[in-house]
């Protein structure tokens, strides 16, 4: 099968997840299908406007026991765990492949923000001596995909993209393009952030994304995101490629689509149009009628306006009210990494035949007229879903998943 414009779909063969909720895919679908929040008051925020935080607990895994790791940021540190867990699901071993067909697609709003924090506070109180030789390499957005490159080695193409709070879907789109243009047999896709520093949260702060009261998507008190940190990870691979090794797809990418808004460079186009666009022209890619779409993965930011505008996009283009959710409740915003949890998120919802609960919205707001799922986790047989990321700078992209 493919789609209308002739690319096969890629098959989703593992997923890795590292999040506020826990350090693995089971931890943080439990928290997602359950309801249940992570956000909590955060210490290294006082004295700031905001401090409720979700934060990544401690991480180990065997990835992390290398001689140089102690360097990493937090946000490579997420990446290769994520990427370590997908490709343990996938049943792929790096030593018996050909790293030449295998890609590296990563997605970022921020790069290394801590190492950034760090190296600052030691230049402003030391000198310049005193700023680490690591720094730069701690701190450059494409380090996260260079480290997971380097560390499985994967020498085909590597591309670190940023869309703001879009990136992890665009690295979903990329890589799938990779895999249909036979630039690979294996792309690693990885969106990982690792933001919740004093000057990000002020900055947010600043115009007004920010709650202090906690994450309510689609809920008529929303005022705000939490923001969040994490990484999430997909193996994607050309269908032939898995079949032929023996591996049993989790679900298919079957079409993508983006666009800009060209209208502000932090506020979305009042009437949606960017985000209507891509909706539309992701499912055109997919072969797929609007009124398929089983569920929809929002965006689901918990700000006004966000939330708003989204309501009024899925409104217009299945008009058949489908169920509706957003994660971002329970593991509050973790920025460029999103996109790639929520579509891991989306193929466990697949497979298990469930929509999670949108945690902390209990009242819809009711000029929104979309089926928000709120409470509990709903029974629903979906083949199909989408997921949507809409970032700063009018960036907008679509991911259409299908169940295996």
């Amino acid at each position: 099968m493919t789609g209308s414009t002739g690319r096969a779909p890629a098959v989703v063969t593992g997923l890795g997840l590292v999040t506020p909720a826990g350090c693995d895919r089971d931890a943080t679908w439990s928290a997602v299908r359950a309801g249940r929040t992570t956000a909590a008051p955060d210490p290294a925020l006082a004295g700031l406007p905001v401090t409720l935080t979700c934060r990544v607990p401690a991480l180990d895994h065997p990835v992390l026991r290398r001689r140089g790791s102690a360097q990493w940021d937090p946000v490579d540190r997420f990446g290769l765990v994520a990427v370590a867990q997908a490709l343990e699901q996938a049943g792929l071993d790096p030593a018996d492949w050909d790293g030449s067909r295998v890609a590296v697609v990563t997605g970022g709003a921020g790069g290394g923000l801590r190492t950034q924090d760090t190296a600052l506070a030691r230049l402003a109180e030391h000198g310049p001596a005193f700023v680490s030789p690591y720094f730069l390499t701690g701190y450059l957005i494409n380090m996260t995909c260079a480290n997971i490159a380097l560390r499985f080695g994967a020498t085909g193409p590597s591309l670190s993209t940023s869309t703001a709070c879009a990136s992890g879907t665009t690295a979903l789109g990329l890589a799938r393009d990779l895999l249909a243009t036979g630039q690979c047999d294996i792309a690693l896709v990885c969106g990982a952030d690792a933001a919740v520093t004093r000057l990000l949260v002020a900055g947010f702060a600043q115009i007004g994304a920010l709650s202090d009261k906690g994450s309510r998507p689609f809920d008529s008190g929303r005022d705000g995101f939490v923001i969040g940190e994490g990484a999430g990870a997909l193996v994607l691979e050309r269908p032939e490629h898995a079949a032929a090794r023996g591996a049993r797809p989790l679900a298919r990418l079957i079409g993508y689509a983006a666009s800009t808004d060209a209208h502000h460079l932090v506020a979305p186009h009042p009437e949606g149009r960017g985000a209507e666009r891509a909706l539309r022209a992701a499912l055109v890619d997919a072969d797929v009628d609007p009124c398929d779409v089983g569920h929809v993965n929002a965006h689901g930011t918990s700000t006004r306006l966000n939330d708003a505008i989204e309501a009024a996009v899925v409104r217009r283009v299945l008009p058949h009210r489908p169920p509706v959710t957003s994660a971002k409740g329970a593991l509050g915003h973790a920025l460029g990494a999103a996109g790639v949890i929520e579509a891991a998120l989306t193929v466990m919802a697949l497979a298990e035949g469930t929509v999670p609960p949108t945690a902390g919205s209990r009242e819809a707001d009711p000029d929104m007229d979309i089926d928000v799922v709120t409470g509990t986790a709903r029974g629903h047989d979906s083949a199909v879903a989408v997921s949507n990321s809409f970032g700063f700078g009018g960036h907008n992209a679509v991911a259409v998943l299908a169940r295996a």
